[in-house]
């Protein structure tokens, strides 16, 4: 194995230890809304998302949006760090194909 796949397994490794420290994490938009929208007068929020093929839309209460906005922000770091994973695996069997 040379420097450089060693290299690129050590940064899997730190991606999956990122991983490991998620939480609570749901996928989705939160949008705020209003019942009488030129007036901007009642307003709510309602919370998008698709989950196995399926789209929802739930309604959140005000004193639940931080905790809505902090899982939707954990899922967002999920997604991306799965992507770096996956740009790294990439890498890894390039390097290998190449070094063999």
């Amino acid at each position: 194995m040379s420097d450089e796949q060693k290299k690129v397994k050590l940064q899997i490794e730190k991606v999956k230890l990122q991983l490991m420290k998620i939480e609570q994490m749901r996928p989705g938009n939160l949008n705020q809304q209003f019942r009488k929208p030129k007036e901007k007068l009642g307003e709510y929020y309602q919370l998008n998302y698709t989950f196995r093929g399926k789209t929802k839309t739930e309604h959140v209460k005000k004193e639940n949006l931080e905790n809505i906005r902090a899982e939707l922000a954990e899922y967002q770091k999920a997604k991306d760090l799965f992507l770096d994973w996956m740009e790294l695996s990439i890498k890894l069997s390039k390097l290998k194909i190449k070094e063999s």
